[in-house]
């Protein structure tokens, strides 16, 4: 079966984070994670907001260095925007079976995100491993290189115990 690109997930995910970042007061309640891991550097973005109290950490480590730094907010966002704006996702189905790593050249993050509007009626959440590529050429080649070694989305919506889509 062929694996399943996400760009309408990418295409919701790119402006509620823009909102987080931009217009928070939009949003009731909510507790983001993004770990983000592009040509050998690192971006993490931690955001939480409940009972009214908001605490964020932005921080990073360079490629080729041990030490991490903090960063600014506009940075962390900057490069998570960046990643979402490639032009295709694949998506990881499932943790990643033992020894098996994700390849380097193609970046990737780990999104674990729940929300809640003000005035909806209820919280929504999010958690995938998101792979980007160029375009849809670049991963679908990525995939089938992959083959079976990697547990790749290939039907959607995702609903696992722990990786699922918005619900």
């Amino acid at each position: 079966m062929p694996p399943a690109l996400h760009p309408d997930l990418t295409a919701s995910l790119r402006p509620l984070l823009a909102e987080l970042h931009q217009s928070p007061d939009l949003l009731q309640t909510w507790d983001a994670h993004l770990e983000l891991v592009a040509a050998g550097g690192l971006v993490v973005v931690k955001s939480k907001r409940a009972k009214g109290l908001v605490d964020s950490l932005f921080w990073g480590r360079a490629p080729n260095s041990q030490e991490n730094k903090q960063l600014p907010e506009t940075t962390a966002f900057a490069a998570i925007d960046r990643f979402l704006g490639l032009g295709a996702h694949l998506a990881l189905a499932d943790a990643l079976p033992e020894g098996a790593v994700l390849d380097e050249a193609y970046p990737h993050c780990a999104v674990k995100m729940s929300y809640r509007k003000k005035g909806a009626p209820k919280a929504k959440s999010l958690s995938m491993i998101l792979i980007g590529f160029n375009d849809e050429a670049d991963a679908l080649t990525y995939a089938e290189r992959a083959g079976t070694g990697l547990p790749l989305v290939t039907s959607r919506p995702l609903m696992g115990d722990k990786l699922h889509e918005w619900r």
